[in-house]
């Protein structure tokens, strides 16, 4: 999508293949570009936007080093985030949704209501937050934070795809757990894709009724 926009603007392809790495890397101004020559900076400075997640509030534990934090976006919304440290890797907890609809009794982030959807960079922005904050890499990924995930699906989808790009992160969909409390419509539509990810259903009441 890089690529097409840069080439209906008159500049060559690789231009952006170029900018999504740069975008992958974490960035948090279009100057931090530096192969990119500056009258195409200065251009997408006026007609694009980088999605550059606050860090409102950080908890370090003292227990494990599980860092907890608390991201605001463009709008003034925001959410929480948690990077894990494990044997097997780091993991990042993301939220999909600022609040949410659902109406789980046991959880917090459904008081409020859903407020709305994240996009897909603000998804990812919070992987890179965790990256560019702490200075370190990130191996798995749990869909478990606020929101419910398949509640925004197109947006989900497309946060995966982008994650698992090579060029990009590059987190297998192996390593990606994804949380529901149950949209059993969704699920289907989900195992459609065939993604190779983790499918975790929550247990939020003692019977269906």
């Amino acid at each position: 999508e890089i690529c097409e926009y840069v080439k209906s603007k008159g500049y060559p392809s690789f231009r952006g293949k170029q900018i999504y790495e740069w975008i992958s890397k974490g960035i948090e101004s279009f100057d931090e570009m530096t192969n990119i020559p500056k009258n195409i900076r200065d251009a997408l400075k006026k007609e694009c936007t980088l999605s550059c997640a606050k860090i409102v509030r950080k908890l370090v534990s003292q227990i494990d080093g599980t860092v907890k934090y608390l991201l605001e976006f463009e709008d003034g919304e925001t959410v929480e985030t948690v990077f894990m440290r494990y044997k097997h890797g780091n993991t990042v907890c993301v939220s999909t949704q600022v609040g949410c609809r659902m109406g789980c009794k046991f959880c917090a982030s459904t008081i409020g209501g859903l407020i709305r959807m994240l996009k897909p960079s603000e998804i990812l922005e919070q992987i890179l937050v965790c990256m560019r904050d702490l200075n370190e890499t990130v191996s798995n990924i749990v869909l478990m934070g606020i929101g419910e995930p398949l509640d925004n699906y197109d947006n989900v989808l497309k946060f995966l795809h982008l994650v698992n790009c090579e060029k990009g992160v590059g987190i297998g969909m192996r390593h990606i757990s994804l949380s529901t409390c149950g949209l059993v419509d969704m699920i289907d539509k989900l195992r459609e894709e065939k993604l190779g990810i983790t499918l975790s259903v929550s247990l939020h009441a003692p019977s269906d009724e």
